[in-house]
């Protein structure tokens, strides 16, 4: 495995699962990140003060001192951004968390491509870089073509008329073809702001995109709704 540079993001997983804290080291390594562990909350929060880190992915229920705890203190002193991972359908946790100072919250159990995404999304919006997974300049589904520099959109020779933010969607859910996309990692990406579940304009872009593409020729079930997952082109 090559050896990151400098330069690459430094990422602390502070997890108290062995197995699944591994499994997080060894797909953010070999995605070319710098990756400290921890496994106590006490530990991580000294990991965290003690150097200058990207990111930290902080779960709720760790040991010594729990991830809100780790987050609360953190804060007093430091702005690193912080993913908590928390428990599935536990709303008040994610709440909670954005309320003490979360960049993210992802709920387990969840999907490493999803994961990825969206570490990928908030070192963007912290770092300013651009996404450092090399997007191709152009994609094609069937006679559905889009180009990213002109934010071109056509099928069957027919153009489909999109905004940028449209566009945007768009060219993210076909780059992930197949793929469910939760609304807050279209949220962080595409709108590039936080999700709200009182928000309406993610669901408003995508009804626009669906109407065009389907005047253009494009199934309608191409763009999917996937229930308590996100978005998905099929």
């Amino acid at each position: 495995m090559a050896v990151p540079a400098k330069n690459t993001p430094k990422i602390l997983i502070a997890e108290d699962d062995p197995l699944l804290r591994e499994q997080l080291a060894s797909q953010l390594a070999s995605r070319g990140y710098r990756v400290l562990q921890s496994h106590e909350g006490d530990k991580a929060l000294v990991a965290a003060l003690g150097q200058r880190l990207d990111m930290i992915l902080l779960d709720v229920l760790l040991p010594k001192m729990n991830g809100f705890e780790v987050l609360q203190r953190l804060r007093k002193t430091c702005q690193t951004p912080v993913m908590m991972l928390t428990a599935c359908d536990a709303e008040d946790e994610r709440i909670r968390g954005y309320q003490q100072g979360a960049d993210d919250c992802l709920p387990k159990p969840f999907s490493f491509t999803e994961l990825f995404l969206r570490i990928e999304a908030l070192l963007r919006r912290t770092r300013g870089d651009s996404d450092h997974r090399a997007e191709p300049p152009t994609l094609s589904v069937g006679e559905l073509h889009l180009d990213r520099q002109t934010m071109h959109v056509a099928h069957k020779g027919q153009q489909v008329s999109l905004t940028p933010i449209q566009f945007r969607l768009l060219w993210i859910l076909v780059l992930h073809q197949r793929e469910p996309l939760s609304k807050p990692y279209l949220y962080q990406v595409v709108l590039e702001k936080e999700f709200s579940r009182y928000d309406r304009s993610l669901d408003m872009h995508l009804s626009r995109i669906r109407r065009k593409l389907v005047e253009a020729g494009v199934a309608g079930d191409r763009l999917q709704t996937v229930h308590g997952k996100g978005y998905c082109f099929l």
